[in-house]
């Protein structure tokens, strides 16, 4: 057999068709022809030694029917060349994805939107199938609110906004919400150039809160705020609107940047506070209902829309430190007086206790002063008694008035809470709310005991301005207690009127028998009650002193005049 040669040529046209063949096809997506359909597959040609096969249903989208027949060019996805058959593996679908996602790319770069279709539904989502490409749509992304039935959006193509992409792991996320808020904002935007500040428009109540109701405009959401439902108080939306219900409103407010809306319906009524100091005049007694109570005080509606505040100051005579729970309660019809109207601040301060009798008025009518009362002892303090009277009001009973002969301190430990006691009205200043009264002044033998001071206090000079001498029975923190000599009484120097120089105005430098000349500042005979000041009696003999040695003849100094001042002083 006679051998064939080869040439040179001839071996590199193998080597070549070689190259040809074993081209890497693998992983690439190509054209080929469908050269036979059996039952549900197509036999696709795409130049290798053996044909692929592919199931029919790979060639329709989802929610889509896919026709082919023998002779239709398609592409195709190599997976691998040669099976273990000694078939090449095809796949219509990764054809089709691989197309996809280098398309969807460039439009996810440019924020282009992308049609898709929602076919299937799985744990915290959706598929939806991207001409190829399967992507997710998380369940919060379908719509702007929660949907319940997702079944008409199934199926349906529609746009979506592609929210991430990493081919890497085949992700691919989509939003349809963000289609519906970019529509949603051209729509506001259109609807809020419509609309204008004054503006009366219809709403229907879409929605109410603690602190207002959600207006819908017809495209667009107003705001409503609770304090401009009326002009009277409201607690809660829901005590003037229901959902659903249509209301007519005013444009209070608009921002155009962020397209917010502000509602009034108030303001379509008649302003109550127009007027109002014609209206409710000072002094002037109304009646109101109370709607609300803090810590400060219970505010009062005199009429829709027209409330005023009872300060806890102005609510009782005599309860001082008392919550206004504790003396009005919510709805409770008052009757209260107008204090004051500023229609500036939309203000108007009421007192409840002017409607009721001053109670030290009333005591000052009932009880003039030298008057004996008798009352329980309701506190002890360092200063003395505190006494319950008539009219729910406190009288003080001094250190000073509790005893002729007792210090002040010895006396107050003969009473106790709770006891009860007469004394006598010694005073009652109804500007300070104070009531002054006096026990040792309704000592046994009053009318001759007072006779008898009466007449010593003549005898012994006991008169306003007239200077006397006392011995010192009781020295105390305020001051001290002395007994005038020449008669039974006693009288309470206060540490103000110790001296005249401040640094020995000190109780403590004085001490129990010892005497000091005072000057008598007041003396009532009626209620034998005496007051005395050792600092009036120094400016007295200074003053004096000055007209007697400060003629300019005499050439005295002040040093002079004074020391003149104090011997005259020692010498008496």
């Amino acid at each position: 057999m006679a051998q064939q040669t080869v040439t040179k040529e001839d071996f590199e046209s193998l080597l070549m068709d070689s190259f040809i063949d074993n081209e890497p096809l693998e992983g690439a997506v190509v054209k080929g022809t469908v050269v036979a359909i059996e039952k549900d597959l197509a036999i696709i040609d795409v130049g290798l030694k053996t044909e692929g096969r592919i199931a029919l249903k790979e060639f329709g989208q989802a929610g889509r029917d896919g026709t082919i027949k023998v002779g239709s060019i398609v592409e195709v996805y190599v997976d691998r060349v040669e099976n273990a058959a000694g078939e090449a593996v095809l796949s219509r679908e990764k054809a089709r994805r691989e197309e996809s996602w280098v398309k969807l790319e460039e439009m996810y770069n440019n924020n282009e939107r992308v049609e898709g279709t929602i076919f299937n539904q799985v744990k915290g989502g959706f598929t939806v199938d991207l001409e190829g490409a399967i992507a997710f749509l998380p369940r919060s992304q379908v719509d702007i609110r929660p949907i319940r039935d997702i079944a008409p959006l199934m199926n349906v193509p529609q746009p979506f906004q592609i929210l991430k992409m990493d081919k890497r792991r085949g992700n691919i996320v989509v939003s349809r919400r963000a289609i519906l808020e970019e529509s949603r904002a051209e729509q506001r935007s259109e609807i809020v150039q419509q609309l204008e500040e004054g503006q009366v428009v219809d709403g229907v109540v879409k929605n109410i809160t603690d602190y207002g109701a959600f207006v819908d405009l017809g495209g667009i959401d107003g705001l409503l705020h609770v304090t401009d439902i009326a002009w009277r108080r409201v607690n809660h939306p829901s005590e003037v609107l229901t959902i659903g219900e249509t209301i007519k409103v005013q444009i209070v407010r608009i921002n155009h940047e962020s397209h917010r809306i502000s509602l009034g319906m108030k303001q379509l009524q008649a302003d109550p506070w127009d007027g109002i100091e014609a209206k409710y005049p000072i002094n002037a007694k109304f009646t109101g209902r109370v709607t609300n109570i803090t810590d400060y005080g219970a505010f009062v509606e005199l009429e829709p829309g027209i409330e005023g505040l009872i300060h806890v100051s102005e609510m009782s005579w005599t309860k001082k430190n008392v919550h206004p729970g504790k003396i009005v309660s919510t709805s409770q019809e008052v009757e209260v007086v107008v204090l004051e109207v500023d229609p500036d601040k939309r203000r108007i301060s009421l007192g409840l206790k002017q409607t009721l009798a001053n109670p030290w008025e009333s005591f000052a009518e009932k009880f003039p002063v030298g008057s004996v009362i008798e009352g329980e002892v309701k506190n002890k303090t360092e200063f003395g008694l505190f006494i319950g009277l008539d009219g729910d009001v406190d009288g003080m009973v001094h250190l000073s008035d509790l005893d002729w002969q007792k210090s002040g301190e010895v006396a107050l430990e003969d009473y106790n809470r709770g006891d009860m006691v007469s004394a006598k009205v010694l005073d009652v200043d109804v500007e300070k709310e104070r009531i002054s009264l006096g026990i040792k002044q309704l000592a046994t033998g009053e009318t001759s005991s007072a006779a008898g001071a009466d007449a010593a206090g003549e005898a012994g000079g006991l008169r306003k301005n007239a200077v006397v001498t006392g011995t010192v029975i009781e020295v105390n923190d305020g001051g001290i207690e002395v007994r005038i000599e020449g008669t039974d009484m006693t009288a309470f120097i206060r540490r103000a009127d110790l001296s005249r120089d401040r640094n020995d105005q000190r109780p403590e430098r004085f001490s129990k028998g010892e005497k000091v000349d005072a000057r008598v500042t007041q003396y009532d005979r009626k209620t034998s009650r005496i007051q005395l000041s050792i600092k009036a009696l120094e400016i007295a003999e200074e003053k004096e002193a000055v007209a007697n040695y400060g003629s300019s003849d005499s050439g005295a100094s002040l040093g002079d005049i004074l020391g003149a001042a104090l011997k005259g002083r020692e010498e008496k």
